[in-house]
């Protein structure tokens, strides 16, 4: 079967490139004037690479709701999210394995640039491994808190009553140390450059924490900076950078936290 694509370019001089046969990537020129070859060249390999790693498309799973229930569901999460907090005092406690399996799915559907899901997640349950991210993690806060921090960050710090002790590291059930892949190595060991990593992880990271709170867990949101420790700790390649270290478990008997405000919708946000 026998396709045709005309495309138009611009290089100085008018001209139009012509690809027949897309299955076999055969081509022809059709050129105003020959220095435009290496352009049109350049060209085509760019339409080789995107038909030779082109997906398959499938119709959208998606069920159009009446604005009743809408309006339900979009009330019922708010109020769900509202619950979350961030805690510092964790109970022992395991939590069921599935659970997090379940929470770790969920944050691999986050979107992320050209799908390339640039995150890796790294889940610490083993006990001398979370004391010895502790004893790493409180030396890079007693830093922050004697030298590095300034006097406006600090006096920010205070009300919430942090220091740079940390005993939760090692108190929690979990610890997931999430990684930001700056490449993805294939399995022929290629690397592929990564696109928006830190947005795609951040985003990421945010359905993590609801997944979790949305299945009974609490979370602390930690991050010593700097964080190269976790790398060393837990062997990640020199490609994978540390992003977040995320504490999972339940909230200890009688957890008591700070008497916060949320922003209201006007403050948050401008609507055009």
């Amino acid at each position: 079967m026998c396709h045709s694509l005309i495309i138009p370019f611009a290089t100085g001089v008018y001209g139009e490139f012509i690809v027949t046969n897309l299955m076999n990537f055969q081509a022809c020129f059709l050129l105003a004037n020959g220095t435009a070859v290496r352009s049109c060249l350049k060209l085509f390999i760019l339409m080789e690479l995107t038909l030779t790693n082109s997906l398959d498309f499938i119709p959208l799973d998606f069920k159009r709701q009446n604005e009743e229930s809408m309006l339900q569901e979009s009330q019922s999460f708010y109020q769900l999210m509202a619950q979350r907090r961030t805690i510092r005092d964790f109970s022992d406690q395991n939590v069921p394995q599935e659970v997090l399996e379940n929470a770790l799915k969920a944050a691999g559907t986050s979107p992320s640039g050209a799908n390339m899901q640039p995150w890796h997640f790294v889940i610490v349950q083993d006990a001398a491994v979370k004391k010895r991210i502790r004893k790493a993690a409180e030396i890079e806060e007693r830093e922050l808190y004697e030298h590095r921090a300034s006097d406006e960050w600090l006096q920010a710090l205070t009300p919430l009553a942090t220091d740079a002790n940390k005993p939760f590291l090692e108190i929690a059930p979990v610890l997931i140390a999430i990684f930001l892949k700056k490449f993805t190595v294939d399995t022929s060991g290629e690397k592929h450059k990564n696109y928006y990593t830190s947005e795609s992880v951040g985003i990421a990271t945010g359905i993590l924490i609801t997944a979790l709170h949305k299945s009974g867990l609490a979370t602390l949101t930690h991050t010593p900076s700097p964080m190269k420790f976790l790398g060393k700790i837990l062997e990640r390649p020199s490609y994978e950078r540390p992003y977040m270290l995320l504490v999972c478990g339940y909230p200890a008997d009688d957890v008591m936290v700070p008497n916060i405000k949320r922003r209201t919708l006007q403050e948050i946000s401008t609507f055009i």
